[in-house]
């Protein structure tokens, strides 16, 4: 009997879902909240709770050669990294030639996944689901989350004694779009991740003044590498990979320095129109104060660009525990404690290079641990790996 999966959202890694279980004759049906496929990649004008978001101008940071599925490589005349609406174009490729179309129930949002009472013996789930206002359920013998973490913005604004009194306006990354109405205007973005980095030199064209505020330095690395190449087309062989696990590890940062800071960000640093500033020590009705002591008058906007929050609304509890901002499961898809390896998230990560070689990756181990062709190790030993994972992220 052919097993049924369930897959939440259509984006890269359920494109990848989809795309291997057919690959092991299993029988997805994916569900997409939005009307096309892409996830993140859908560019929204509107932000709508519950969808990933962003801003018009966004380019990959990895390259074409590095960012597609292994069996469909880039359209030849596709340039080196791609604007979000021409990956969208390439996921609707995939999607075409890989006769994806079928699976996708596109406008249907997932209530809720939980077991079956008789779930130790079956492994199976019920899923809840929800389209044009009606409401249906069916049971699936295993469940791939591929909501990804760029939904739910992490905004701790109790970090910010002073928010409160703020005057000026403030938002998070996530509901950025383009830089048109920030003319003249003195902006400060807290942050320094991509999204960070991408805002503050895109609104520096137009702003009168652009602060970046960060609690620690950050190096920034160059899309294009040595001799015009793409930067993850020379980091990512097996030579370099044998380099940076032999040689000492401040050799390694030695070498790897050499190559950053030569990206917009740096430049727009250096003339200045993007000034950096240490942490928020705490806001005003008009001003930004920093731990160094320094002050900034009249701040028009604030920008908050830390990070996300992981959640699954729709999962019963507490089928993936999250603590600290980090998940508990084994190699980031699979949930220890279940009686039944029947279901994983895809996607949870953030690799150094593209994602779609490892969705592609983590999606054909868990189809095969679905079809019982690969077996996980005991609840014990997948918590010790957690726990030693984790700890280690803290340190760093």
């Amino acid at each position: 009997m052919v097993k049924r999966v369930a897959i939440v959202a259509a984006g890269v890694s359920g494109l990848a879902s989809i795309w291997c279980c057919l690959e092991e004759k299993l029988e997805p049906t994916c569900f997409q909240r939005s009307n096309d496929v892409g996830g993140l990649w859908q560019f929204l004008e509107n932000t709508e709770d519950g969808l990933a978001s962003i801003y018009q101008s966004v380019i990959t940071n990895t390259s074409k050669e590095m960012s597609c599925f292994s069996d469909l490589p880039m359209p030849e005349d596709f340039p080196n990294f791609l604007h979000n609406s021409k990956l969208l174009e390439y996921f609707r490729i995939f999607v075409k030639k890989f006769d994806l179309l079928k699976y996708i129930q596109f406008q249907t949002t997932v209530l809720s996944v939980k077991k079956r009472p008789d779930f130790s013996t079956t492994g199976q789930w019920v899923v809840v689901t929800e389209s044009n206002g009606k409401e249906q359920s069916a049971v699936f013998d295993a469940v791939m989350v591929c909501s990804g973490h760029h939904t739910l913005p992490h905004l701790p604004l109790e970090s910010f004694p002073g928010i409160q009194k703020f005057k000026g306006q403030y938002f998070y990354s996530h509901q950025y779009k383009h830089p048109e109405g920030f003319e003249r205007k003195l902006i400060l973005v807290i942050g320094i991740g991509n999204s960070a980095s991408d805002i503050a030199v895109e609104l520096s064209k137009k702003a009168a003044q652009v602060f970046i505020s960060t609690r620690h330095g950050s190096w920034v690395m160059c899309r294009i590498s040595e001799d015009g190449y793409p930067w993850d087309m020379v980091f990512h062989t097996r030579f370099s990979s044998m380099l940076r696990n032999v040689l000492p590890r401040r050799v390694v940062k030695w070498v790897m320095e050499q190559q950053m800071n030569r990206d917009d960000l740096p430049s727009h640093i250096l003339y200045g129109a993007i000034k950096v500033k240490s942490r928020v020590k705490e806001l005003t009705e008009t001003s930004a104060i920093f731990e160094d002591g320094t002050v900034e008058e009249d701040i028009d906007i604030i920008v908050f660009a830390i990070g996300y929050t992981f959640s699954f609304p729709f999962l019963e509890d507490p089928l993936v525990k999250v603590e600290n901002n980090m998940v508990l499961l084994y190699k980031y898809m699979f949930p220890p404690h279940l009686e039944k390896s029947t279901l994983a998230c895809i996607g949870l990560i953030q690799p150094l290079g593209s994602i779609f070689p490892t969705v592609e990756l983590q999606a054909r181990w868990v189809t095969r641990v679905f079809k019982g062709l690969c077996t996980l190790p005991s609840e014990r030993t997948m918590m010790a790996d957690i726990i030693k994972r984790n700890k280690k992220r803290i340190d760093l």
